[in-house]
């Protein structure tokens, strides 16, 4: 593995785990580990590849010993909150929340009915957590418009609004800066960490691709992380992205996000600089992945096997 990050030594210490602080009450980092659908390619964008049902990705997550999953998109689980909740559990799986692209930066738009009706589903399944992305208003990630001031000023706005409404209903919300979105790059993170108050979804694979450095983020604001999206990077590929050689979703397809300890990620000193900060939040392994037809064998869960065992062996 190739580290990304020229703080890891510095601020973790090593790039292995060992020798995390403890805090008390604090659930053990392998218990605090859960899936995402679109680890097996179940995915909410149009066209985005062959999606699997329900039933063999929760098998599977289930016989991987995951203790959670996020809600994948709209069709995948049960629509009733009710219903959801018993078709998890069937599957001794608890419920952590979802990802929810929103319009922010609208000023004749108001988010708060959206996120409230998605916070009604979170209670009524036990999750506690909405992952907002900055919706660009066009479906897809691989364009987007440009943000003017009075966008940002929107958006921040908006965000302070959800988290504040969020924390009155018990509910964790965490921006997550995403390839196509409004919030994507560095520095439209780092904005977003000073002119708002909301928590910080640190996604290891789309910090990467979008040009910043997911560790020394981590780093320098391990307060602000709320929730943790795991995901290691074939850097070069990104590079292409970025550069727009490529599009996000031809370098997913070719294999851009890979299992953890296979990328050029450095997902140990990352873990290792949350866990001695007190994190004490969901590792959810988000490997994204397009399925041309369903698997003749086992398909994404010989991946999403990998990935749990290394963060099993660094964190051991």
């Amino acid at each position: 593995m190739t580290t990304i990050s020229p703080v890891t030594q510095e601020i973790a210490g090593s790039t292995a785990p060992s020798g995390t602080r403890s805090v008390p009450g604090r659930a053990a980092v392998r218990d605090r580990v859960a899936g995402a659908p679109i680890s097996w390619g179940v995915s909410e964008v149009p066209g985005w590849g062959f999606q699997l049902d329900a039933d063999r990705v929760l098998t599977e997550m289930r016989d991987l010993g995951l203790a959670a999953t996020e809600f994948g998109p709209d069709g995948f689980l049960e629509s009733s909150p009710r219903a959801r909740a018993a078709q998890l559990g069937s599957y001794g799986l608890q419920a952590v929340g979802g990802f929810l692209p929103v319009l922010l930066h609208d000023p004749q738009h108001d988010p708060l009915p959206e996120i409230n009706r998605f916070i009604d589903g979170c209670l009524a399944t036990g999750a506690h957590v909405v992952v907002l992305a900055a919706f660009t208003g066009v479906e897809g990630y691989d364009a987007r418009p440009v943000l003017d001031d009075a966008g940002w000023e929107t958006l921040l706005g908006n965000l302070d609004a959800i988290a504040e409404r969020a924390s009155a209903r018990g509910i964790v919300a965490a921006l997550h800066p995403h390839v196509g979105t409004m919030v994507e790059t560095g520095p439209e993170t780092e904005r977003v960490l000073a002119g708002s108050e909301i928590g910080l979804c640190v996604d290891t694979g789309h910090l990467l691709v979008g040009g910043a450095d997911p560790v020394a983020m981590t780093a320098a604001h391990p307060e602000r992380v709320v929730h943790v999206h795991l995901k290691d990077v074939d850097a070069s590929l990104a590079a292409r992205v970025r550069a727009g050689d490529t599009t996000f979703g031809e370098a997913v397809r070719e294999g851009m996000f890979r299992p953890l300890g296979a990328g050029d990620v450095d997902i140990a000193g990352m873990v290792r600089i949350l866990e001695n900060s007190g994190y004490d939040g969901w590792y959810v392994l988000e490997q994204d992945v397009m399925l041309g037809e369903r698997p003749a064998g086992e398909g994404p869960l010989a991946d999403a096997r990998a990935s749990l065992a290394y963060l099993t062996e660094v964190t051991a």
